[in-house]
C-alpha cells in the first residue's frame, strides 16, 4: 500500500510543477480515476515537432485499485489537419497483477468554427502479451475512446467509455467497463 501512496503523490506533484501538463478526474456511479500527464519536452527545451509525454492514471472501482503509468512520443499525421499518433510502453499493476503494455493513441482535434471550442476525439488501446505480464497476470487489455471540449482556457470537458481486460493464470477479469465524464485542468 505504501508504494501505491509512494507512486500516486510522486506523479502528481511532478505533473504540478511541469508547464504544459494537465491533471484530471473523471467519475460514474462506482468508480473514481485521477489522471496526470507531464510533457517532458518542457525538462529539456526541446521544440522539435515530436511531444514526449509522463503519462499516469490511478483507477479505483469496486474497490479494487489498478494504477499504470506510460511514456510516449506524439506527433501530428502529414496529410491529416488535426490528427494526432502516438505509441508507448507503460507498466500497470495491482494487487498480485503487474503488466508491461505497449499502447498506440489517436487524438483528432475536430475541424470547428472558431466560436465553437476546441473539440475532440481521442482512442487509445493497450496489450501486453503473457511475455510482458508478471506475478499471476497472463494478459493485459485496454482501450479507450473519449470526447473532449476545452470550455474555457484550459479547462477541458470530457465523457468515454472504457473497457479493462486482466487475464490471470487462474482466472480472467474484466477489470472496468463503464462509462465515465471528468474534468481535466491544463497548464
Amino acid at each position: 500500500m505504501y508504494l501505491k501512496q509512494l507512486f500516486f503523490t510522486s506523479v502528481l506533484s511532478l505533473s504540478l510543477l511541469q508547464a504544459q501538463s494537465s491533471v484530471g478526474l473523471d467519475i460514474n456511479d462506482e468508480d473514481l480515476e485521477i489522471l496526470v500527464s507531464i510533457d517532458l519536452n518542457s525538462f529539456a527545451d526541446y521544440s522539435d515537432s515530436t511531444s514526449y509525454l509522463v503519462d499516469g492514471y490511478y483507477l479505483n472501482t469496486d474497490g479494487d485499485d489498478l494504477f499504470a503509468l506510460g511514456i510516449s512520443g506524439q506527433n501530428t499525421f502529414q496529410g491529416v489537419e488535426g490528427l494526432t499518433l502516438g505509441f508507448g510502453a507503460g507498466l500497470v499493476f495491482a494487487d498480485d497483477f503487474m503488466a508491461l503494455p505497449l499502447f498506440g493513441k489517436v487524438l483528432y482535434t475536430l475541424p470547428l468554427i472558431d466560436t465553437i471550442p476546441t473539440t475532440s476525439l481521442g482512442a487509445t488501446f493497450a496489450y501486453a502479451p503473457s511475455v510482458l505480464t508478471f506475478d499471476d497476470a497472463q494478459s493485459y487489455t485496454e482501450f479507450r475512446f473519449e470526447a473532449n471540449m476545452e470550455v474555457i482556457q484550459s479547462i477541458h470537458l470530457f465523457a468515454g467509455y472504457r473497457n479493462i481486460e486482466t487475464e490471470y493464470k487462474r482466472y480472467d477479469k474484466t477489470f472496468n467497463d463503464s462509462y465515465y465524464a471528468g474534468m481535466k485542468l491544463s497548464f
